[in-house]
């Protein structure tokens, strides 16, 4: 397959030269109707915001150039079969445990994985058995998972049906992909794989293997993240013959939108045309910028930008350099107050932070200027640092006990009850900082003076805390009736 081609973006291109007259939605009509954010952004971007017809495809049975795009993705990413994601990797994550789970059906999943596979297990009426990932004190962030961690989980739960392997996590912490394949498909267990910080990984060899590349089932990429595309727009990924291909369409069917948006799949397919032809050379340059901004943030006293320096520790196997994590806590700060600092001082955003660390993301977009003006500020704010006490990170509560399945949960009542006094009861909602949007309490959990306590912690932090009806999580939704 010819991957200089850009069906579906070609399409679309024919389509505003032609110059239709529309009685079809969307209503602006190519920003006719609405007039002041065609004046912002262009009548272009207006124009190509269509909806589906014989010429432009259908996105939820493609047979024409979406189909096309869609090929032409599978072939790039190392997959038999590639779908468009228009709602982001959490409709890929909840694809994917829908797709090779049933209701009552055990999954093994990481407990941090994203907010997202709580969906998935609610849609699937699935239930998750979770597996502790290997935690680095010193940085106070979850790693991966190991072999034995997984070996352990199958031995307790031999009829699972899945298993799911975040790769890489935020931070850039591969596990060992390939073992971990091999040990559930041994078992006769799909594997899902959340590869939304992993999208470029195939297209340059100083990255950790993907999982089309070691064999799983599916995965889920954010292409938004670090491959180019626009927000919202990932690519599904599925090979093999452990989940078909059938399935799939059938789950996507239910909660794929009729509407999907052309500009989020033209840039998929820009992105993947781009990846696939010069990604190797982009990527090359990414590494070298992320490569010189670690060495001269770990000059500057106080700092310490990690690396793959961490491979051998527990829980990883192999490391993105792109994701350039700092931990902070030399200076005396946390992760928020150097995030906010920056921005309020710098007029730097990094991607988010933590207690103890920030990260800042380096991709195809990147230039040397950027990472100058992050290192000068840096050197700058340790300059005029005078304290330099080491912060303890608080440890992260352990997996909390499952007293009722996530969709059970979800669907039993509920009354609202003060944080301070919900200790012992079953959480009725979630609870995450977000990013990165990993449950500290998941519902039909049993809640513990430890998490009560995290979450006071998180919230003198000022972290943005998600999940609950209370904005503010003075109070929490507990099962149980008023």
């Amino acid at each position: 397959m010819d991957q200089l081609k850009t069906p579906v973006f070609d399409a679309v291109k024919r389509y505003v030269e032609s110059n239709v007259v529309q009685f079809h939605v969307p209503g602006h009509k190519q920003g006719e109707g609405l007039a002041e954010l065609r004046e912002y952004i262009g009548e272009r971007a207006l124009q190509m915001d269509v909806n589906g017809m014989e010429d432009l495809d259908f996105a939820n049975n493609p047979t024409g150039v979406i189909y096309e795009s869609e090929m032409l993705a599978a072939q790039a990413f190392g997959a038999q079969h590639a779908y468009f994601l228009v709602n982001g990797t959490t409709s890929g994550v909840q694809a994917m445990i829908m797709s090779a789970c049933e209701p009552g059906d055990k999954i093994i999943i990481p407990r941090n994985a994203h907010k997202s596979t709580i969906g998935g297990i609610i849609l699937s009426g699935a239930m998750p058995v979770y597996v502790q990932p290997e935690v680095n004190e010193k940085l106070g962030i979850a790693m991966g998972i190991t072999e034995e961690s997984l070996k352990k989980a199958i031995k307790e739960n031999p009829h699972a049906k899945a298993v799911f392997i975040i790769n890489p996590t935020y931070y850039g912490a591969a596990s060992d992909l390939k073992s971990l394949v091999r040990i559930a498909h041994r078992h006769e267990m799909a594997v899902l794989v959340d590869e939304a910080h992993g999208a470029h990984m195939s297209f340059h060899d100083d990255f950790p293997l993907t999982a089309m590349e070691v064999g799983a089932d599916m995965s889920a990429a954010s292409t938004h993240k670090t491959a180019g595309s626009m927000t919202q727009s990932s690519v599904l990924l599925l090979r093999g013959n452990m989940i078909s291909p059938e399935r799939v369409k059938q789950v996507l069917n239910l909660t794929y939108t009729s509407s999907a948006s052309y500009l989020l799949m033209c840039s998929l397919d820009i992105a993947r045309k781009q990846l696939a032809t010069k990604g190797s050379d982009m990527l090359e340059e990414a590494l070298r910028l992320a490569r010189m901004a670690r060495d001269e943030i770990n000059k500057i006293e106080g700092l310490y930008a990690f690396g793959k320096e961490l491979i051998g520790t527990p829980g990883c196997f192999d490391f993105d350099e792109t994701k350039l994590g700092i931990c902070v806590s030399g200076l005396g700060y946390t992760g928020y107050e150097m995030e906010a600092k920056l921005r309020k001082e710098y007029n730097i955003q990094i991607e988010m932070s933590d207690l103890s660390n920030i990260l800042a993301i380096v991709s195809l977009g990147d230039n040397e200027e950027n990472l100058t003006a992050l290192i000068n500020a840096l050197k700058d704010i340790s300059s005029k640092t005078e304290k330099r006490e080491y912060l303890k990170t608080p440890f992260i509560p352990q997996n909390p006990k499952m007293i009722v399945s996530p969709r059970d949960a979800f669907y039993s009542h509920k009354k609202i009850v003060p944080l301070d006094k919900s200790v012992g009861e079953i959480a009725g909602e979630m609870v995450m900082a977000y990013p990165p949007g990993i449950p500290v309490i998941c519902m039909g959990e049993r809640i513990t003076q430890d998490i009560v306590d995290y979450i006071k912690i998180l919230k003198e932090q000022r972290t943005q805390l998600q999940g609950t009806a209370d904005p503010y999580i003075n109070s929490i939704m507990v099962l149980g009736m008023d």
